[in-house]
């Protein structure tokens, strides 16, 4: 049952007088909910059977009337529409509207929808609620609203910029994705959307997130542009102890690449994602160390953190921009948005955790990347995060100096001995593009244990205008992980991030 919080303010016409709805009221339902019993969604006590059988296509063929679009009419810079429920979303959500004096429910009318081919009776289900809810916003010419960001399924939301394509998409939490009881998957269960001014830039919205174990207050301000930014603030509850908590998580998908082609694949390479990037920052906040850890496809399920008495920064990248590189003129992936996570105010110590999955094609998200806080909070205790999520293409987040613009990996023209493997990784940067072809560059490598170094070069690449480190590594164990580490270095000064990498098992 929806729920008007117009009480909440006593006076609503002065400037000086409290919002009518905002974050502490979400934190207070946060806080009662995780003292109850968890109550599972129940699609079939409220979603009709029709819908319920709905495969894929079919629910996609239900399509919102862009002319019902919320604020329309009045020419406010955003416009809201919405997800119908059916197929793989049965579990509804609520959205309310908060106004200038009240908070209005957003009920769900059928007339709201074209069906397309479905022969269905909307006319007796009653307000069934949404499956999600999406922002418009004209980011890409002033005559049109495109699609900004878009909340649908659990705690997913996907956001893009100005030329963008969606691609990775951001979660509200991540819950023993790694170890623990099994994974659970939170779900956003009520949103509320502050009602635009005639020339705000921003949007805000908030939702309360609800799961067996944990509930959460969260609150979205949404800036759309070249890059769009989302300011997240969320206030989580234990209902129940977790083994871990994944802070700002992001969930993107890698088939193929320069490092891992497809020999069946017409496609160069195939995935939202190329590598993730994390930045450490020194106890003083002084910046401190870049990785970067192109993905690959394993054939099992791959764990790696990295350790972090403080964190700068860490994202999901999509480094190559060459449709070139893809050569898919409907995917479009090099117009896939990288997220760049900024922690707002200190996270103390953890780690960034990167999981990659088997997945049999690009329809699978495979690859999940978020920050695990050293310490657990008590049960019923609260626990605040904030952070901005930037969905950024040209003008992203890079080292300062130099950083990897590809990673190759396989032999040349002579076979390699049987346990060696060899990469090639190209290098860029502000501290290599003036440096000439004499200069003095050395590769810097360690292999961990499991593995040996046998060769370490680095040289101009001309050709390529880039510069080239080539590693071969041997195993020294036959399954054991064989962690690789290497940067470019001319005398005492680090030119580039540091390129990490796993060997791949056999």
């Amino acid at each position: 049952m929806l729920l008007s919080f117009a009480a909440l303010a006593p006076n609503a016409h002065a400037q000086s007088t409290p919002p009518v709805f905002g974050f502490d009221d979400v934190s207070a339902l946060a806080r009662a909910l995780a003292g109850k019993p968890h109550e599972p969604a129940s699609p079939a006590k409220a979603l009709p059977a029709t819908l319920q059988a709905l495969n894929y296509d079919q629910t996609r063929d239900i399509r919102f009337r862009p002319a019902q679009a919320r604020w329309r009419n009045e020419a406010l810079p955003f416009e809201l529409m919405f997800f119908h429920l059916g197929g793989y979303h049965q579990a509804p959500v609520t959205v309310e509207e908060i106004g200038p004096r009240q908070v209005v429910p957003v009920p769900y009318r059928s007339q709201l929808f074209d069906f397309g081919r479905n022969r269905l009776q909307p006319q007796a289900w009653g307000d069934i609620g949404f499956a999600g809810w999406r922002a418009h916003y004209a980011v890409n010419r002033p005559d049109y609203k495109d699609e900004v960001i878009a909340f649908l399924g659990a705690s997913y939301f996907r956001a893009v910029g100005k030329g963008q394509q969606y691609g990775l998409s951001a979660r509200g939490l991540a819950v023993d994705t790694v170890g623990g009881r099994g994974e659970e998957f939170p779900r956003f269960t009520r949103f509320w959307v502050q009602r635009p001014g005639p020339r705000d830039t921003a949007l805000t919205a908030y939702a309360l997130l609800d799961s067996p174990r944990v509930t959460g207050a969260y609150r979205f301000d949404i800036r759309p542009g070249v890059t769009t930014t989302v300011d997240v603030r969320m206030r989580l509850f234990l209902r129940q102890p977790v083994a871990t908590l994944g802070i700002a998580p992001l969930t993107s998908m890698f088939v193929s690449g320069e490092n891992q082609p497809h020999p069946e694949d017409y496609r160069p390479e195939v995935h939202d994602s190329d590598g993730l990037q994390v930045a450490l920052a020194t106890p003083d906040g002084q910046p401190g160390e870049w990785l970067w850890r192109p993905l690959r496809r394993p054939n099992s399920v791959q764990v790696n953190a990295f350790q972090a008495t403080r964190l700068h920064g860490f994202g999901l990248m999509q480094r190559d921009r060459q449709f070139a590189s893809y050569e898919d003129p409907e995917a479009r992936y090099e117009r896939r948005p990288s997220v760049w996570v900024e922690p707002l105010g200190q996270w103390g110590p953890g780690r960034v955790e990167l999981v990659q999955l088997p997945a049999p094609d690009e329809t699978h998200d495979n690859i999940v990347a978020y920050w695990v806080p050293q310490a657990m909070p008590a049960v019923g205790q609260p626990v605040d995060f904030a952070y901005r999520l930037h969905w950024e293409a040209e003008k992203t987040h890079l080292p300062p100096a130099g950083w990897a613009r590809q990673t190759r990996l396989g032999r040349g023209w002579a076979p390699l001995p049987e346990g060696e493997t060899q990469y090639v990784v190209d290098f860029t940067g502000a501290a290599l593009d003036g440096l000439p072809a004499s200069a003095r560059v050395e590769a810097v490598a360690s292999v961990g244990a499991g593995g040996e170094l046998l060769e370490q070069h680095a040289f101009r690449n001309e050709p390529g205008g880039a510069w080239r480190m080539t590693l071969r590594v041997r195993r020294t164990h036959p399954t054991q992980p064989v962690e690789l580490r290497a940067f470019l270095r001319r005398g005492g000064d680090a030119l580039t991030e540091t390129w990490t990498t796993q060997l791949p098992t056999p």
